[in-house]
């Protein structure tokens, strides 16, 4: 007991020694032979746990490692996967793979119920021969290095890099990316030629935009060589413009080579089977299920919010994709509340396919300018779109072409619209969005911003080229189908019902209106119950 409070004693005094006393006290120790030994052992102890640490390291990199480092080459920065980001573009993705449903569902409630099923093989199937062409030649053809009209690398996704570009997001993240985003431009064909378009022929033309038109057209303007995308610079087509083509998410890429592909099928195909216009004194055929449609139409807005905001490819630029979110929401309320109102002026009535196809116009226009315009902007161009669209339908029906579902008006007039927009609205705030943080060191100027008309030239001459050329080469392929014989149905079949002729079954097996709604096919094979003394609906008149 004693000894210990000695002991204790003495460690109290020590902590209170001067640093000069410790120096003394150290120098006396180390010229004792006990400390000397203490000393020594501790040290050697320290520098053998070294060595040995160093040689267990050499040994574990020599036998696993050693073999990976000399074998690759130098690591680049463009190798360096971003996780974030990667995240961030596969989320988008399933967005916009998921609305494949709602096209599915707009498509099938605007139709009429006999024609129900066709729909819903057709996009699933659309959507199956997208995936094996993308992966195929459409991505190569698309966005791999190649001259300004088409790529030629990263067929079958061969030799590709870990990531794309200088985007950091994994290589195969852009692709089910841009997979979901060329699904969406082969469903926007499908609409206005629903009713009457065989399904051999179906996918004869499928192949066709899918695995050529819309990659190689789209290749200028998104590939990394594309001559629109490059142009106004030095060696470039029209250098002096100094200004090149811009569509942020696919405003012209996607929706008016959609749209422009659909114009030619429905001019070749021609109308339906008792299709009547208003200037030969009749109406369109009214939907058979709108809630399907409109249910249809809000998935479609869901949807978007991986179309737009992800089309950065970057979670990091925190500012831009909520700017492009609210961007896309704004557009979108303005165009289904000025779709209402006009419709309802026009013809007196709150109108829900008016106001469904009016905020999907809404959606398709900002799709180009999302990026760089402000709210304000986003409003204003979305309000136009919404009665734009209204005139669209009115055209066509004035030049008796039969789009069922608004598909032309929607995505090829409200697109080009929204690429014309960027050339009007773009605020001069913005430039490009980054894989780390924006790049606003070159921002974008509209017309009604003081910029001056470069923009809106380059914006013009993009969208026209691509535009003409779309519905060019989409005429020569329509024609060339129809000429097979393989587009149009037959007219018996058409009567019979294309989803008996073609499919074998009904969409609504139990679900009859009554015989006189009913297709032919239907009539023939089964006893239908007598008609009711209750009045028809209107729809029941048209929608079967």
């Amino acid at each position: 007991m004693f000894g210990t409070r000695v002991g204790t004693k003495r460690r109290k005094e020590e902590k209170h020694l001067t640093f000069s006393q410790k120096l003394a006290r150290l120098w006396h120790r180390l010229r004792q032979p006990e400390w000397q030994w203490y000393g020594g052992t501790l040290l050697a102890g320290k520098v053998i746990g070294v060595l040995s640490t160093l040689a267990v390291m050499a040994v574990v990199s020599s036998l696993f490692f050693t073999k990976v480092l000399a074998d690759s080459a130098p690591v680049k920065a463009a190798d360096i996967v971003n996780p974030v980001n990667t995240a961030w573009t596969l989320i988008a993705a399933f967005l916009v793979f998921g609305m494949q449903v709602g096209f599915t569902m707009l498509e099938a409630g605007f139709c009429r119920s006999r024609e129900t099923v066709n729909v819903l093989v057709e996009c699933v199937v659309d959507t199956c021969l997208c995936g094996i062409l993308f992966y195929a030649i459409g991505f190569a053809f698309m966005f791999s290095h190649g001259n300004g009209f088409i790529g030629y690398h990263w067929f079958f996704l061969q030799n590709a890099p870990a990531t794309y570009e200088t985007t950091g997001v994994a290589f195969l993240a852009v692709w089910i990316f841009q997979f979901a985003f060329a699904d969406t431009c082969s469903t926007i064909t499908s609409g206005a030629m629903i009713g009457r378009t065989g399904f051999i022929g179906d996918l004869l033309y499928s192949v066709c935009v899918t695995g050529f038109i819309y990659p190689i057209i789209g290749h200028w303007a998104w590939g990394p060589d594309g001559w629109l995308a490059n142009m106004g610079s030095t060696g470039n087509f029209f250098p002096s413009l100094g200004m090149g083509f811009h569509d942020f998410a696919g405003s012209t890429v996607v929706h008016t080579i959609g749209g422009s592909i659909a114009l030619a099928g429905a001019i070749v195909l021609g109308p339906r089977l008792g299709r009547k216009f208003k200037r030969d004194g009749g109406a369109p055929m009214l939907p058979h299920d709108l809630t399907i449609a409109v249910s249809g139409g809000l998935i479609l807005w869901f949807g978007w919010y991986g179309f737009n905001p992800g089309s950065t490819l970057s979670a990091m630029d925190f500012v831009g994709i909520g700017r492009v979110a609210t961007n896309t929401t704004l557009a979108a309320c303005a165009a289904g509340l000025s779709s209402i109102i006009y419709g309802y002026f026009t013809t007196q009535k709150w109108d829900a396919g008016f106001t469904t196809n009016g905020f999907l116009a809404g959606l398709v226009a900002i799709t180009c300018p999302c990026y760089w315009v402000s709210p304000t902007g986003a409003v204003l161009l979305g309000a136009v779109a919404g009665v734009l669209v209204l005139w669209g339908i009115d055209l066509l029906e004035w030049l008796r072409i039969d789009d069922p579902i608004g598909a032309v008006p929607v995505h090829g007039i409200c697109g080009i619209w929204g690429t014309l927009s960027l050339g009007l609205f773009a605020c001069g705030k913005y430039g490009a969005t980054g894989p780390v943080a924006p790049d606003n060191s070159a921002p974008l100027t509209g017309l009604f911003y003081g910029g001056g008309t470069h923009v809106l030239i380059a914006q013009i001459i993009g969208s026209a080229c691509i535009t003409l050329a779309t519905f060019s080469v989409a005429m020569v392929v329509m024609l060339a189908v129809n000429a097979m014989g393989l587009l149009r149905l037959p007219a018996e079949a058409e009567t019979h019902g294309m989803d008996l002729h073609e499919h074998g079954i009904s969409a609504y097996p139990e679900y009859v209106l009554s015989s006189l709604g009913a297709p032919a096919g239907m009539t023939k094979e089964t006893v239908l119950p007598a008609p009711t003394v209750m009045a028809r609906s209107p729809i029941s008149q048209h929608g079967d």
